[in-house]
């Protein structure tokens, strides 16, 4: 098992580095072309080469990550039993709402995301949700494991409260991922909530609601018992994942898009962090968020992508 937290630390730094390079690359380089310009021949290829295929690889090693945590941490049954009907499902809601604009609104995607299943969605968009879903998933139920609250309602309030935080995330993703400099998808309408349709708010909510209530069902009414040390890697996979796209939207497009983040933080990253909180701490290890992260994860780079 040693080896597979080795693993899961060095593919865990890969995705923050890939996304610091990439969050370099759209906000700092593209935007200076006589900087490529200056550079060798074989140095403009590498650099077109990383922001070709940069995308495809902070996703892979993103979902690499959570798989191991996921299977290392709740066992092989609760990985695959969240994994298989996370792709599957949000696959169907992607390839529905680009050939028909149900569930998210009309939209498309361009390049720079991988190959397109059945020229529609890149493969690396329901890895996405797999991975960003399931660290909300766990952060929620094992939060709301400590109150002293029916069953019923805890499992209810884990699907409500972790598809909350998904769709947070999208808050701040969708803006720098459509309307940015260098866009990966387009609404083919103008949208009445900060450039995004209406719909493509709930099309989130019920994508992830749909498919953590699937994984709820697999997984039962056993607690998780996880400890903070042990939600470590979930919280952290979030918060790179959201300051990626909210570094993007602040930049790059006007001080209305504060709005959309401040509101990102308000339903997801404030809960993610009182959801981690909430939980016990392994007895003899540190409680505070820095000590869990020295412990659990090296030093990450703060650091895209799915509709």
């Amino acid at each position: 098992m040693k080896h597979l937290v080795t693993v899961e630390r060095l593919c865990l730094i890969g995705h923050s580095m890939a996304l610091a390079f990439g969050l370099a690359g759209l906000l700092l380089v593209l935007p200076n072309p006589e900087f490529i310009a200056a550079l060798p021949t074989i140095g403009q290829s590498a650099f077109g080469w990383s922001m070709a295929n940069g995308g495809v690889g902070y996703i892979l090693l993103g979902a690499i990550t959570v798989a191991i945590y996921a299977y290392r941490t709740l066992g092989i049954r609760h990985w695959l039993t969240f994994m298989l009907p996370s792709i599957i499902l949000s696959l169907g809601s992607e390839l529905l709402g680009t050939s028909t604009g149900f569930p998210f609104g009309a939209y498309g995607y361009l390049s720079g995301l991988g190959y397109k299943i059945a020229g529609l969605v890149p493969f690396t968009i329901p890895l996405s949700w797999f991975y960003v879903g399931l660290c909300c998933y766990v952060l929620a139920r094992s939060g709301l494991e400590s109150l002293k609250l029916p069953m019923w309602a805890k499992l209810t309030g884990a699907i409500a409260l972790g598809s909350v935080l998904l769709t947070a995330w999208d808050f701040v993703l969708d803006p720098a991922m459509s309307q940015a400099s260098y866009p990966f998808w387009e609404f083919g309408e103008v949208g009445e909530f900060f450039g995004m349709p209406y719909r493509n708010v709930s099309g989130w909510l019920g994508t992830g609601a749909v498919f953590m209530f699937v994984a709820a069902l697999f997984w039962g009414k056993a607690p998780l018992n996880l400890t903070r040390a042990q939600l470590t890697v979930p919280l952290v996979v979030y918060l790179i994942n959201f300051a990626f796209g909210a570094i993007i939207t602040v930049a790059e497009l006007d001080s209305r898009y504060l709005i959309p983040t401040l509101m990102s933080v308000v339903l997801g990253v404030v809960p993610a962090i009182a959801l981690w909180w909430m939980t016990k701490p392994a007895q003899g290890i540190e409680s505070s968020l820095s000590g869990a992260i020295a412990r659990d994860v090296p030093a990450v780079s703060v650091g895209i992508s799915q509709k």
